[in-house]
């Protein structure tokens, strides 16, 4: 916008100088050119009133001399031929002649004339004698003073409009900085609002069109923040209602005895406990993770934690479980009970859509900039990725509320990186989770790692994600 008002006030300013300045410098140059003339005109008309008394030609001579014209040989004299008080008189020119004879004699016809020569021009003014005949004066104007305070004349207009475009330039300048700086103030406030920033607010100045934006932006802002506050009271309130159910079946655990069965519902009952939990902490929590970022955690680690939970299940369905590149450490920036949740969603998924017996294989990849997670099972697969994908549409048929694979997807975003489903080398499904490795803006650096350089460590994990 500002070197939009910078370009429109200079294109405007150059038309409009050029519109005065052009007129004004021809007219400068015309009235120089008459000035030239005129001059010459009042060194002709010094001659006159010697050639209304005499045409002798010794007279003639010492008059042309005495005049300023004369003496710096720019003025002649033409006296035609013919008779007068002393007899006849022949035709003859007193001083230095530079016009054609053409023209002298155009000018004894009793018109004024003006006719180039080299070096300048010719003023030709006749003069009537005492025979009624017509003596024609000749003064010579070179192009100097045609020309004369003409250059620097020009330079002043050109001085001038010079200014006058770099004045408008400044001006334009100053109001379009007036006008920018409240909307680059306003779109940094956006870009900070959707990195998670809900503090941000806008000073409301500039145009009355921009401070009724910021007012605008603030007032969402505000909103959001306070819908945002509503659904953590919400997902709070509606976690510490599971607290009844949860110590109904706790006692109810309790008093199943002895055994494996009744040690692994026991654990699962506090594993659930533990999770409403930390569910009802996270959404009390009040946007503490936008202000602060919350650390991360090693991956395989948390893997390793959650296959060992899982697998106690597995063993009594018959499933066959797969674990593999879990035992190096891989740090991702994604907080702990995240990661376990979006894991959680994963393995759980597999249990709840796949019949008891089928096998399934957890992966882990840590390659330059991305730690992979995939997923894979020998179950009937995923008819509709695409919309399994999108929350709150089941990816298992009946009693898929579709928000496990949501989860894992935010989880993925979080960091930059992403979700996908396709075929697994099991025959069922495989879900890949990418984990970006990056620090500061990780949705931006992802968008330019998937559009530039960022594709190639893909291709190169590529052939490791097929592998069984």
């Amino acid at each position: 916008m500002r070197w939009a008002l910078i370009r429109v006030s200079l294109a405007v300013t150059v038309m409009v100088v050029l519109a005065f300045a052009v007129p004004l410098g021809l007219v400068v140059r015309e009235l120089a050119r008459d000035r030239a003339f005129a001059d010459a005109e009042r060194r002709a008309a010094q001659i006159r009133p010697a050639l209304a008394i005499t045409t002798d030609r010794d007279q003639l001579e010492r008059a042309v001399a005495s005049s300023q014209a004369g003496g710096e040989g720019r003025l002649a004299v033409h006296v035609p031929g013919g008779t007068d008080g002393t007899g006849a008189r022949e035709a003859y020119r007193i001083g230095r002649g530079r016009a054609a004879s053409r023209d002298v004699e155009t000018a004894r016809s009793g018109r004024s004339a003006v006719a180039p020569v080299p070096g300048g021009y010719v003023l030709l003014q006749p003069t009537a004698l005492a025979a009624g005949e017509f003596a024609v004066v000749e003064v010579y104007v070179p192009h100097e003073a045609v020309g004369a305070g003409v250059t620097g004349s020009w330079l002043i207009l050109a001085g001038v409009g010079l200014g006058l475009v770099v004045g408008s330039v400044a001006v334009a300048d100053r109001l379009g900085t007036r006008l920018v700086r409240p909307a680059e103030r306003l779109a940094e406030a956006a870009g900070a609002l959707g990195e998670g920033r809900l503090e941000v607010r806008v000073r409301e100045d500039g145009p009355a069109e921009l401070r009724a934006a910021a007012a605008s932006f603030n007032a969402m802002a505000d909103k959001i923040v306070r819908l945002l506050e509503g659904e953590r009271e919400l997902a709070a309130d509606l976690s510490h209602r599971l607290r009844t159910p949860l110590t109904v079946l706790r006692l109810n655990a309790a008093s199943l005895g002895d055994g494996p069965a009744a040690e692994q519902t026991r654990s699962a009952v506090a594993q659930l406990e533990r999770e409403v939990d930390q569910l009802i902490r996270t959404a009390r929590a009040r946007g503490e993770r936008q202000a602060r970022p919350a650390p991360g955690c090693d991956a395989c680690e948390v893997i390793r934690d959650r296959m060992a939970f899982w697998s106690a299940l597995a063993e009594d369905e018959g499933r066959t479980i797969r674990l593999a590149g879990a035992g190096a450490t891989a740090r991702v920036p994604v907080p702990r009970p995240e990661l376990v949740a979006a894991l959680d969603a994963l393995l759980g998924n597999v249990f709840r859509h796949t019949p008891e017996g089928t096998a399934f294989a957890v992966d882990v990849h840590h390659g330059e900039d991305a730690v992979i997670v995939l997923v894979s099972d020998a179950g009937p697969g995923i008819a509709d990725p695409d919309a399994a994908l999108r929350r709150g549409h089941g990816a298992g048929g009946p009693g898929s509320t579709g928000l496990g694979l949501d989860i894992v997807r935010r989880v993925a975003e979080s960091t930059g990186g992403d979700i996908r489903i396709g075929r697994s080398v099991l025959g069922g499904t495989e879900v890949r989770m990418w984990l970006a490795l990056n620090d500061g803006h990780p949705r931006r650096t992802a968008r330019r790692r998937r559009r530039g350089r960022g594709a190639r460590p893909e291709r190169r994990l590529r052939g490791a994600l097929r592998r069984p």
